[in-house]
């Protein structure tokens, strides 16, 4: 019994934390909204509307093409690295 509820008790964290495919997915700096955008630690409303107005002109290439957008440098760019792509989709893209 007392194994059965250590198990259930795990299965049940895991899916309150929400430990699923889509809470790891990274954001695409292509096409991603200015409130996906947000979503991300460390970018705010400036940097955003920054992404968006840089890859209007420009799609980017790589995550490294940040560098070129105002208010981003190295060690911005590093820090969000795990949590954005220029490649497939965005968190929320499939659910549209």
């Amino acid at each position: 019994m007392k194994k059965m509820l250590v198990v259930l008790f795990t299965i049940l964290s895991l899916s309150l934390f929400g430990f699923s495919s889509s809470a790891f997915a990274a954001v695409n700096l292509n096409t991603a909204t200015k409130s996906e955008l947000e979503s991300i630690k460390g970018v705010g409303p400036s940097k955003a509307d920054a992404i968006i107005a840089y890859r209007a002109k420009t799609p980017f290439k790589t995550v490294d093409d940040l560098d070129k957008v105002k208010g981003f440098g190295k060690k911005s760019i590093d820090k969000i690295r795990a949590e954005v792509t220029v490649a497939g989709t965005s968190k929320t893209d499939s659910k549209k």
